[in-house]
């Protein structure tokens, strides 16, 4: 049986690379080959930008019904039980993603794009009088143009989704990078659109693998017709691209890396706060950008948190869903990233920090649970993301003393917090510097109705709302009677 393959897609059609290039996807687990894709040549992505912007001449010009119409109807192809089945497998040998993250690949992102298609509402603008009397002004809300999207492997549907289908409502073209890790995943989003209809041009899709993909960002931040790049990924690659887009004076939206710290006060539901911590902490692997990474307890509630953490912490197993069906969580996506893990826990070790659950090893990509006692600022499992199965834990005195160490980050997407009193809820939850704060739920939580969002630092800036890719455009409708103009009414002799 051949192997899956993912091409391009460009102006309206599938097809290889020009040069014939392609590169293998692997299973993360088990090394073994899943599929190939296409990796594209500076021509390809010339022309998927070019498609793009000629699409962009009629798309901007588009009706609001159409631009509903054809969200609704992907998402009613999204929901059917052949995409559900078809996304999960994809996603599962691409990522090795278990049954769980179906709420990012299917559930979360089918009320997602329905949200979206009724954001069509929303595309509108203002009128009101001049200050010139007689004069009038009017507003319009005006798609930007071509968009450049780059959408990351550990949630690969819902986040393309984000990164295509609201900049599309708007009236802007898009071009898709997707990633190297989820080629197959990813294209699934853009197959939905050409099914619903989506004309030719509007989406496209360009595929790259790991060493090309550099210099075809960089080639398409560059072209005349990008006017805007929205990127979710670490921060270490969006400092690259916000380096590149400069250069240009490009703007950015970027949804980096998260470090989310849970605040666990003393009159807290302590085993409904272990269960959400745990969820948080080790769903798909610590693999999302909302996982639950610091800890932070006030004393008299650690011994039972942590009894309480190690317990659930215990019952999870890492390794190949596909193989073994007592696995909860799969492999990281890469073995560097899981040595990565590794060596961050063995550091804080080495600075005095404890392992109360873990063997400090991996398989392969495999890493299970762990859970370290007294880290603290200066070290790396404090300081940077881990992206992994693991979990800080900080023990401090006083509320003023959490909040603190909640802010004592660079990241700044979500935190949660855990108290009974819902004034203290409300007096603590303002204090802590984060997007969203989650009093008494897991960290790993959207609403959808919102967009989700840093404060700026290692967590990136910028929302995907309507307004970030949109521009407001205005229009003075001067009087009728000419009133006098500076200079010019000089010079004919009034004033």
């Amino acid at each position: 049986m051949s192997l899956p393959f993912t091409p391009l897609f460009i102006d309206g059609e599938w097809r290889p690379a020009s040069n014939g290039a392609t590169f293998e996807v692997r299973n993360p687990a088990t090394s073994k080959v899943v599929g190939t894709a296409a990796s594209a040549s500076a021509e390809d992505c010339a022309a998927a930008v070019e498609a793009a912007a000629i699409a962009f001449q009629t798309w901007e010009n588009s009706s609001l019904a159409l631009r509903r119409d054809i969200l609704l109807k992907a998402a009613d192809i999204l929901a059917t039980d052949e995409y559900r089945a078809k996304i999960m497998t994809a996603v599962s040998e691409e990522t090795s993603a278990t049954a769980e993250t179906v709420i990012f690949n299917h559930m979360g992102p089918l009320n997602e794009m329905r949200n979206f298609a009724g954001a069509t509402t929303r595309l509108k603008g203002e009128s009101f009088m001049s200050w010139i009397p007689g004069g009038q002004v009017f507003t319009q809300r005006r798609a930007m143009g071509v968009i450049l999207s780059i959408a990351p492997w550990n949630a690969p549907i819902g986040l393309t989704l984000r990164a295509v289908a609201l900049p599309i409502v708007c009236g802007n073209t898009v071009v898709l990078k997707c990633s190297e890790v989820s080629p197959r995943t990813q294209a699934i989003v853009v197959e939905i659109f050409e099914k619903a209809g989506l004309p030719k041009g509007v989406l496209n899709l360009v595929v790259a693998s790991r060493q090309d993909t550099p210099p075809r960002i960089s080639q398409i931040i560059a072209h005349p017709a990008v006017r805007k790049i929205n990127f979710t990924g670490s921060d270490t690659v969006g400092r690259l691209i916000a380096a590149e887009a400069a250069k240009y004076l490009k703007p950015c939206i970027f949804e980096l890396g998260g470090k989310a710290p849970v605040v666990v006060l003393e009159d807290a539901d302590i085993p409904r706060a272990a269960r959400a911590i745990t969820s948080s902490a080790l769903l798909h692997s610590g693999q999302i950008c909302m996982a639950t990474e610091r800890v932070i307890i006030q004393k008299g509630a650690t011994d039972a948190l942590v009894g309480e953490l190690k317990t659930l912490f215990q019952r999870v197993k890492a390794g190949d869903p596909l193989s073994d069906p007592s696995v909860a969580i799969g492999a990281l996506f890469t073995e560097s990233s899981a040595e990565n893990v590794i060596t961050m826990i063995k550091e804080a070790v080495e600075a005095g920090a404890q392992v109360l659950l873990g063997d400090l090893s991996r398989e392969g990509s495999i890493v299970q649970p762990h859970i370290v006692a007294g880290v603290r600022p200066g070290m790396r499992l404090w300081d940077r993301e881990s992206f992994g199965p693991v979990v800080a834990l900080a023990t401090v005195e006083t509320i003023d003393d959490a909040v603190a160490a909640a802010n004592a980050s660079d990241y700044s997407l979500v935190a949660g917090l855990w108290t009974k009193d819902v004034n203290t809820a409300f007096d603590v939850a303002s204090r802590i510097r984060a997007g969203c704060t989650n009093i008494n739920g897991p960290t790993v939580h959207v609403e959808w109705m919102r967009s989700h969002g840093g404060l700026g630092g290692s967590t990136g800036y910028g929302h995907f709302t309507i307004d970030d890719f949109t521009e407001m455009r205005m229009m003075v409708l001067h009087p009728a009677k000419e009133p006098p103009y500076a200079l010019t009414s000089r010079l004919n002799g009034t004033t």
